[in-house]
């Protein structure tokens, strides 16, 4: 989950490189476990087609739903946490990468865990509308990443993460 990786980036305009230091990566995947049920209920849509449908052969139903249960597993957990720090001649900037939005370390005023006991709390009565939340229910903490932006409407950032600790050092680090 935790990798460092050096990656070269050329710029078509410019002739300096830019070097990009992956700090911290995780993909919210769905458990492992989830794939036998998604399966089990593709399989019994299949049948109960099969028996609806009898004009139909027999195996096409499953070619088809059992397939479409894999793209949906893949789908759910196609977000990715990242911290990521790039270096050009001009200096270095960190940034937090969720899904396709980023956020500079630079408007960070504070960071922390959010355990699972107060998961709850968070996202309840305390939840504020104008935050940006990445939720995802079978990753248990989080991470509250308090925003200090004039420009920005938005307060913080609550994000699911595996290891909360890892990406709090990333992000301090």
């Amino acid at each position: 989950m935790d990798t460092t990786t050096e990656i070269t980036l050329g710029r078509v305009s410019d002739t300096r490189a830019a070097t990009e230091t992956v700090r911290y990566h995780e993909r919210l995947r769905v458990p492992l476990w989830w794939c036998l049920p998604a399966f089990l209920l593709a399989a019994i849509i299949a049948y109960e087609v099969n028996l609806g449908v009898r004009s139909l052969p027999n195996w096409l139903p499953y070619a088809l739903l059992l397939p479409v249960a894999a793209a949906v597993l893949v789908w759910l957990g196609r977000v990715e946490v990242r911290v990521v720090s790039t270096s050009d001649g001009d200096g270095a900037a960190t940034e937090l990468w969720v899904g396709s939005a980023h956020l500079p370390v630079s408007v960070i005023s504070r960071s922390a865990e959010v355990p699972r006991s107060a998961k709850s709390a968070a996202l309840g009565r305390q939840l504020d509308p104008a935050a940006y939340v990445v939720h995802r229910a079978w990753i248990k903490p989080m991470v509250l990443v308090v925003l200090d932006d004039p420009d920005d409407p938005t307060p913080y950032w609550l994000v699911s993460c595996r290891r909360p600790d890892r990406v709090l050092a990333a992000l301090r680090s």
